[in-house]
């Protein structure tokens, strides 16, 4: 009989599940002092060691460890390239530098949510034939050539997109919405915008997408434009792409042959600017820059119907509020399993998650009663003492 390895903790997957909770060193270090009892040897020296992969984390300390950052101890023990999530993989897009606390955390949670939804899209059913495409954008291909290439291969008809969350998925995207930051409010005649978004592509895997809970849907449709931009032109970080990627965005959702003419066809002014939002659900301010951009409005024009949209509140709401777009098809992986008769703790297990936090993220509320009141209690640990030692 061979002999059993013992399960031993990944370095960079500590460091992950810490950050994911937005807990330091110190704080980790406490809570699992709390947890092991008074004669805990634990430190901020001991977790600064096993994360720099100094001491080897198994047996008891490694289920203290799970116990303490809420996580099931199989995820601490995978490899680093089941992580997998290079730097050159990730966009975020953001209005200034966010807290370098909140940008390791959403980049923890980002690698952490792929090795979820790998875990639950290994065997369910994909979609086949449409895939993101790849498009290389130089001196030939402009960003807007490439949204328009993107339209035509995914079989979109002219005029306003009716949902990007539904091409994206169709194309083989997942978005989830996940507690990035704080949201802030509309603000959209700013150039850039803070974080309401992190997407990555890796080969080999489904392109996702984390939306921030509570982006302003003025704003949430150019976002995850945005991130499809990121997804068709970018291999590779560059000081270019955030411009790039609002240049693809603008074009996909609002097309220069389709949109010139209903720029042209009347003056363009405020309230013009909100009946055409209804039309092709962007934001007024989206609407202005498109005009001007394309010429249909001159310099003066635009700062005047600036000043004019920013005087009646239009930055931090526009009226005709346009409706959020919901993601469904992590959704349907999920009742794909339960319909196949998976029990909610295998799905947790697959997602590398506790039954409750499992519930909490992916379930519907009457799944809940499924999971004994121990499982729902250890998901929470975490959470519950990382507070109260902060």
């Amino acid at each position: 009989m061979g002999v059993v390895q013992a399960e031993v903790a990944h370095p960079r997957m500590l460091v992950l599940a810490r950050e994911s909770r937005s807990m330091t060193q110190g704080q980790l270090a406490e809570v699992m002092q709390k947890l092991e009892g008074s004669t805990s040897r634990v430190s901020q020296g001991y977790v600064s060691r096993a994360e720099s992969g100094r001491l080897a984390v198994a047996g008891d300390r490694l289920e203290l460890y799970g116990h303490a950052v809420g996580y099931p101890v199989s995820l601490l023990c995978l490899t680093e390239q089941e992580v997998g999530a290079g730097a050159g993989l990730v966009h975020h897009r953001k209005k200034q530098a966010a807290a370098a606390g909140d940008l390791k955390r959403i980049h923890a949670l980002l690698n952490l949510t792929r090795i979820q939804l790998n875990g639950l899209t290994a065997v369910a059913p994909r979609p086949v034939g449409n895939v993101v495409p790849r498009i290389e954008v130089d001196d030939l291909n402009t960003p807007a050539d490439a949204a328009r290439m993107v339209r035509e291969q995914l079989k979109v008809g002219r005029g306003s997109l009716d949902s990007i969350v539904e091409l994206m998925e169709r194309a083989g995207a997942l978005v989830v919405c996940r507690d990035l930051v704080a949201p802030v409010p509309l603000d959209s005649g700013a150039e850039t915008v803070p974080v309401d978004a992190v997407s990555c592509s890796p080969d080999g895997e489904d392109p996702l997408v984390l939306l921030n809970v509570g982006t302003p849907a003025e704003r949430q449709r150019f976002t995850l434009a945005h991130e499809l931009g990121h997804m068709v032109m970018h291999r590779i970080p560059h000081q270019a792409q955030e411009k790039q990627a609002n240049d693809f965005a603008a074009e996909l959702l609002m097309p220069v042959r389709d949109i010139r003419s209903d720029l042209q066809s009347r003056a363009v002014t405020v309230r013009r600017l909100l009946d055409l939002k209804s039309e092709w659900k962007v934001s007024m301010w989206a609407l202005l820059r498109r005009a001007y951009t394309l010429g249909v409005i001159s310099d003066w024009q635009y700062r005047t119907l600036a000043v004019e949209m920013s005087s009646l509140g239009y930055r931090t709401r526009e009226p005709s509020a346009l409706k959020p777009e919901t993601p469904t098809a992590v959704d349907s992986i999920v009742a794909w399993h339960l319909d196949k008769g998976t029990d909610v703790t295998e799905l947790a297990r697959s997602a590398f998650l506790t039954p409750d936090e499992f519930i909490n993220l992916y379930g519907a509320g009457q799944l809940r009663d499924a999971v004994s009141p121990e499982d729902r209690c250890t998901a929470t640990t975490a959470k519950r003492m990382g507070e109260g030692v902060r």
